[in-house]
């Protein structure tokens, strides 16, 4: 992925470099934008704000996604570092802002006003404290009336965070929440990739499966202030987030139903093997006994084949190394020395 700078001189209200030249940024906020013209200046002079107000040494980064309604030339005005990336989507725009970040920490935020960029604050405490990845939660805060649709505020949202907290035990309530703070250096290595929405979700399936130290603070969700639909398809982008999250948990996605699978053809066929049963004039024989046969051979592979796939996913960097599966390989191995 290229990405090039707009260049401009920022105001000097607005510069955050220490006299000698150094670079002694603290924070980054970027803000993905995509027409955002409407709503631009305003979420730009909230975070200029904040910044001032705590006296946090930062900046302000646009990561324009290919806008057509002029929210370049509004960010420049505005003193903000204008960043283009030109491969679509809402992870391409993110990722190309955290690559020209200069800040230790990092806070991303929509830029269409529904995050209120003046609530940075408690973010930036917790950052300062030691955590690694700062969640908002707009459950645990405030969602204003008409902020979120009905499908997502009660089936959406709360079902796909209570997936990814049942597969990867993450203490986040809210995976999707659009305003987060994060360490730099440590979310670099973590090898973000997705390109779209499910993006969100891979930024906290990852700090939780690296065991990172993660916090939720509560926060202000209000409705956005464009006129346009917003870019988010709810069934597709839905569907974009659970493929991901089952693909990245081999054990759910193949080794558990395939445990099951193998429990279930056990224990018909011992229950098959004295002889035919009839349960309500339905006779169980020599058929049943050949599918639960099969229950047991299906589910043995996808025992398997979820072994191979934990085993490919960590050597491609995809998951961190598992140490109990470490341990195993030291003592069964192909090779004899």
């Amino acid at each position: 992925m290229t990405t090039t700078k707009i260049k401009f001189k920022p105001p000097a209200a607005m510069s955050y470099f220490a006299p000698n030249g150094e670079d002694t940024i603290e924070l980054s906020i970027v803000m993905p934008c995509l027409n955002e013209a409407e709503t631009l200046a305003t979420c730009i002079a909230k975070a200029q704000a904040s910044l001032r107000e705590r006296g946090v040494r930062g900046e302000v980064i646009v990561a324009d996604n290919g806008s057509t309604d002029g929210s370049q030339t509004i960010a420049a005005e505005m003193g903000a570092r204008v960043v283009s990336v030109q491969a679509k989507g809402y992870g391409n725009a993110l990722l190309g802002g955290i690559a020209e970040a200069r800040g230790t920490y990092v806070i991303v935020g929509d830029a269409d006003d529904s995050y209120d960029f003046s609530e940075v604050g408690p973010f930036i405490e917790q950052l300062r404290l030691g955590h690694e990845l700062v969640m908002g939660n707009r459950f645990k805060g405030h969602i204003k009336r008409g902020a979120m649709p009905a499908l997502h505020r009660y089936l959406g949202n709360p079902l796909l965070s209570g997936i990814g907290q049942l597969f990867f035990h993450s203490p986040c309530g809210d995976f999707h929440c659009g305003l987060r703070g994060f360490r730099r250096d440590v979310m670099t290595r973590l090898n973000l990739q997705t390109a779209g929405m499910e993006f969100a979700s891979e930024m906290v399936v990852k700090a939780s499966l690296h065991r990172l130290r993660i916090v939720e603070v509560p926060i202000t969700l209000s409705p956005d202030g464009r006129s346009r639909p917003p870019h988010l398809r709810s069934w597709r982008d839905g569907w974009r987030h659970l493929r991901f999250l089952l693909l990245y948990s081999p054990s759910w996605l193949f080794l558990y139903p395939g445990m099951l699978l193998m429990l279930l053809g056990l224990l018909i066929g011992v229950w098959l093997l004295p002889g035919p049963r009839i349960i309500n004039g339905i006779i169980f024989d020599v058929h049943t006994l050949l599918y639960a046969a099969m229950a047991i051979v299906i589910g043995f592979q996808s025992v398997i084949f979820a072994a191979f796939t934990k085993i490919f996913a960590i050597n491609e960097g995809l998951l961190p190394e598992a140490p109990r599966m470490r341990r195993l390989f030291r003592r069964i191995t192909l090779e004899v020395h």
